[in-house]
């Protein structure tokens, strides 16, 4: 039997259906968020994960933004209420560390130096694919960000994050 290009055992594919709909009923029964940003600059990495956030109906809308630069004007409007349908203030915020332009780390000290999160209602999580150790020693020094994780994401990471901070 074959699933995602890779043999496997009838077992082995069960298993895997069964984690798809455990991962789908899981969703179906959490709260949907009203926002999530990704911000990272990796094309691929942003459509893998936003087609799995899709899949999973996590949150009524996806939003992409290819750097912290883009990302920090986005959330000056929505702070600002400007345009409240076009500019909505993100529950969950997904940042890639390493990107052009602004990197994670500017965009947090920009995040924090702006009070963009006055209500402390956003939850940040890091998501990389090459930390190095001094990398995640510096994310300590943020408040805001509560896990790193790995690209890419997987059905197992996102309910554990709507189950820890949701």
């Amino acid at each position: 039997m074959e699933l995602y290009g890779k043999d496997l055992s009838l077992l082995d594919y069960r298993r895997n259906q069964l984690n798809l709909y455990l991962s789908y009923l899981y969703c179906l029964m959490h709260p949907t968020l009203d926002l999530i940003l990704l911000i990272d600059d990796d094309d691929t990495t942003n459509y893998v994960n936003k087609r799995l956030l899709t899949r999973l109906n996590v949150a009524r809308e996806i939003k992409v933004m290819t750097n912290g630069k883009e990302a920090i004007d986005y959330l000056k409007k929505a702070a600002a209420g400007i345009d409240k349908t076009e500019y909505v203030n993100p529950d969950l915020i997904f940042l890639d560390i390493k990107m052009p332009v602004m990197d994670g780390f500017s965009f947090l000290d920009a995040y924090e130096e702006v009070n963009l999160d006055r209500s402390n209602s956003v939850v940040i999580l890091m998501l990389t694919s090459s930390a190095s150790f001094y990398d995640l020693e510096r994310l300590k020094d943020y408040k805001k960000v509560k896990k790193h994780l790995s690209k890419a994401l997987t059905d197992a990471d996102v309910r554990e994050v709507l189950q820890e901070y949701f």
